[in-house]
C-alpha cells in the first residue's frame, strides 16, 4: 500500500480530513501487527463432544489402516497359494522323498492334501509380506528404543524359522521316517496314506521353524533387562524339562523318539542363546 500523501496539503480541497487519517495509522497499525488470534471458549460439554469425536476419528484411521494391511496380507498369502499350486508336483516329489511311495485311501484325499500343501507353502512362502505388515502396523506404537530393536528382530525371525524348517526337512525328517519304517517286517509291511503323511510331515517341519526362534526371544528380553545369563543359567534345569514337555506336546506322535527330536534341538538352542547373552550381550 502506498504511503498517504498530499502534493498541497493547503490546498482546502486536498487537505485530508482528521478522521482519514487517523482511519489510515488504524490500519497501517493493523498491517505491521496483526490482531493475536482468540482463542475460543468451549463449555465441558462441547469439550467432551469435540475430545470424542477426535477419539472417533482416531479409531476409524486405525481400523482402516488395519483393514488396508489385512487386504495385503492376504493377497499376497492368494499369490504364494496360487505359485504353490503351480509347482505342486515339485513340492509334493520333495515331501513324498523321504517314504518313497504313498497310497490314498478315499477318492477326495489325494485333491484335498495337494490343497493343504499349496496353502501351508503360500503361507509360508508369503510370510516376509505378512509378517512385515504386522510388523508396519503396530511400529507407530513403539518407544524408540523398542524400534530400533524390531527393526533387526523381522528379518533375523524370518531367517531363522527358515533355517529351522530347512534343518527338520534334512535332518530329524529323515530320521523320524526311518526309525519308523524299521518296524516293518516279512509280514508287516509299511503304508503310508498321503493325508496322514503329509499331516506328520507339516507336523515336524512347523514346530522347528518356532523353535528356532528361541534365541532370538531370549537376546531380546535380555536386550530389553527382563532376563540376564544368570537368570538363564539358575532356570536351565526348568527349562530342560519344559522342552520334554514342549516335545510332548506338539509331538504329532506319542513315542519318546519323536519327542526327543523335539526337545534336544531347544535344549541346544538354549545354551546357544546363554552363551550370546553372557559374552556378546554382556547381560
Amino acid at each position: 500500500m502506498k504511503s498517504f500523501q498530499v502534493k498541497d496539503f493547503d490546498d482546502p480541497k486536498r487537505k485530508p480530513s482528521l478522521n482519514s487519517v487517523i482511519a489510515y495509522k488504524e490500519r497501517m497499525a493493523q498491517l505491521q501487527n496483526p490482531p493475536a488470534e482468540v482463542e475460543e471458549e468451549y463449555t465441558e460439554t462441547e469439550q467432551k463432544m469435540m475430545d470424542e469425536a477426535i477419539g472417533n476419528m482416531s479409531l476409524v484411521s486405525h481400523l482402516s489402516e488395519l483393514r488396508k494391511r489385512i487386504v495385503i496380507s492376504a493377497i499376497a498369502i492368494i499369490i504364494g497359494f496360487s505359485i504353490a499350486y503351480y509347482f505342486i508336483d515339485d513340492l509334493m516329489r520333495l515331501l513324498i522323498q523321504p517314504a518313497g511311495k504313498l497310497y490314498y485311501m478315499k477318492p477326495t484325499e489325494a485333491f484335498f492334501t495337494y490343497m493343504k500343501v499349496a496353502l501351508v507353502a503360500g503361507i509360508i512362502g508369503s510370510s516376509p509380506i505378512w509378517l512385515y505388515e504386522c510388523w508396519a502396523f503396530i511400529i507407530p506404537a513403539l518407544t524408540k528404543r523398542e524400534k530400533h530393536i524390531t527393526n533387526w528382530f523381522l528379518p533375523v525371525a524370518i531367517v531363522l524359522f527358515f533355517i529351522g524348517v530347512l534343518f527338520s526337512y534334512f535332518l530329524v525328517l529323515p530320521a523320524a521316517i526311518k526309525f519308523f519304517i524299521g518296524f516293518a517286517t516279512g509280514g508287516l509291511q509299511p503304508l503310508f496314506s498321503i493325508g496322514q503323511y503329509i499331516d506328520f510331515v507339516i507336523a515336524m517341519l512347523l514346530p522347528f521353524g518356532v523353535i528356532f526362534e528361541l534365541p532370538l526371544i531370549l537376546m531380546g528380553l535380555a536386550q530389553i533387562g527382563l532376563i540376564n545369563s544368570r537368570f538363564l543359567k539358575k532356570q536351565r534345569k526348568i527349562f530342560f524339562l519344559l522342552a520334554f514337555i514342549i516335545g510332548a506336546i506338539v509331538s504329532p506322535t506319542p513315542d519318546v523318539f519323536s519327542q526327543t527330536m523335539i526337545a534336544m534341538p531347544m535344549i541346544v538352542l538354549y545354551e546357544v542363546s546363554v552363551f550370546i547373552v553372557a559374552k556378546f550381550m554382556k547381560k
